[in-house]
């Protein structure tokens, strides 16, 4: 009887030769598999065993899932108990670096005492080293001392997302030094996930705000991708894909929570938008002035949906010089009315095709779902704009708008527009 599991390459191209700013000639970066169709603990126990061959697993789970249901019970259950040689519960938003360091801390001792049957936990401890913060700096994309020779990691990395904003997708990684707050990618062969489990009905735990917000970063891939003034017909056609399946099933998603099916094409549309990216198709200013809001506390999600309809208006507003820009901001209007669901929501809104712009269409589907529209909601005070203005602008993505962004009044007024 055939597996009712689907097991295949996230991705059957090689990443583009720019990954979010960072170039990567010479890195071997592979595509993760990944697996859906089976419960989650069910694939991760078989992959273990039979893909991996590994014998000892260490989760690090997510802390609501942990406290509040029994998912994380049902997965070292299917794995063993004896298999799970340690659990963290909930990581702090951002990732400290303290956090990734004390996870180390753990692996690298349990290794030791792993690797000699005959040594003892006191011997596994006086052979361990502690690996300092200045260590980890050393390896990140900012330093000027990274190491010759980094070996590709070799234990295996599994993730079961049970959100919608793809970094599972991505190789590159990112964490934040406790001591200046300031936080680091790391880029290096070999990164990132092996296999990326997914489970719809996993999912149905998550808490809705967290699920829709991060579904509209997927949108925010997606329209950033097709309005991209050197998009591809490739990157068109998986933006548009993802797009048809993102905002009707978000809908659906809110309609009905223990809609399974509609979290399942959720999920199938974020690896169609996260390709784009790994691709190289660059993003624009919602990202980039995104990126900026972030360390105030706003998640990634939250972000788009602020930031992605007010720069649509923006570019059109001020590309008037440039005729793709309406010319791509037309597309994706056409792709959201043809959607019958979204067709639906935006003329309730009291939209029209012949009247509405992208930003206006984006604005009813992000309010229709629910979630905050302006910087005012999230608290974020006025007197903030003009430096999250200039730091905008050393963002990788800010002169890849199609509107480039170069100066701090320009990143002023987007963010004025929806104080």
């Amino acid at each position: 009887m055939d597996s009712p599991e689907t097991y295949k390459p996230a991705f059957t191209e090689p990443p583009g030769t720019n990954l979010a700013g960072i170039p990567i000639q010479g890195l071997v970066l592979p595509s993760p598999y990944v697996s859906y169709g089976l419960p989650y603990q069910v694939s991760c126990a078989r992959h273990v065993k039979d893909t991996f061959n590994a014998s000892k697993v260490y989760i690090i789970a997510s802390g609501s899932l942990a406290r509040n249901t029994d998912r994380l019970d049902r997965l070292v259950e299917a794995l063993g108990k004896d298999a799970v040689v340690g659990i963290r519960r909930g990581i702090t938003p951002h990732t400290p670096w303290s956090e990734i360091l004390s996870i180390t801390q753990e692996c690298q001792l349990w290794s030791r005492l792993c690797g000699d049957p005959r040594s003892g936990e006191c011997h596994g401890r006086s052979q361990t080293r502690r690996i300092e913060p200045a260590q980890l700096a050393r390896y990140s994309v900012e330093s000027n001392d990274i190491p010759a020779n980094v070996r590709a990691p070799t234990v295996p990395l599994i993730n079961i997302p049970t959100s919608l904003s793809g970094g599972e997708y991505f190789s590159l990684a990112g964490g934040t030094d406790d001591s200046t707050h300031h936080k680091q990618g790391f880029l290096h062969s070999g990164m990132g996930s092996k296999l990326i489990i997914l489970d719809p009905e996993l999912c149905t735990l998550t808490p809705e705000y967290h699920w829709l917000s991060t579904g509209v970063r997927s949108i925010d891939h997606c329209v950033e991708a097709l309005c991209c003034l050197t998009a591809t017909p490739a990157s068109d056609e998986r933006a548009e894909r993802g797009l048809k399946l993102l905002v009707p099933n978000l809908l659906r998603c809110k309609a009905d929570p223990s809609n399974v099916k509609a979290r399942h094409e959720c999920q199938m549309a974020v690896n169609l938008a996260m390709w784009n990216v790994r691709a190289g198709i660059p993003m624009g200013g919602s990202h980039a002035i995104g990126h900026q809001l972030g360390p105030l506390g706003v998640p990634h999600g939250v972000t788009s949906c602020i930031m992605c309809p007010a720069v649509m208006k923006y570019n059109i507003q001020h590309g008037s010089g440039t005729p793709e820009i309406e010319a791509r901001q037309s597309k994706v209007r056409d792709i959201l009315w043809s959607e019958e669901e979204v067709a639906k929501t935006l003329r309730a809104a009291g939209l029209s095709p012949e009247s509405s712009d992208l930003g206006d269409l984006l604005d009813v589907i992000i309010r229709a779902l629910g979630l905050p529209r302006t910087l005012s909601e999230l608290k974020i005070a006025k007197d903030l704009l003009p430096a999250l203005s200039r730091r905008a602008l050393d963002d990788f993505w800010a002169p890849t708008n199609p509107v480039p962004l170069l100066k701090s009044e320009q990143v002023q007024e987007i963010l004025e527009a929806v104080a």
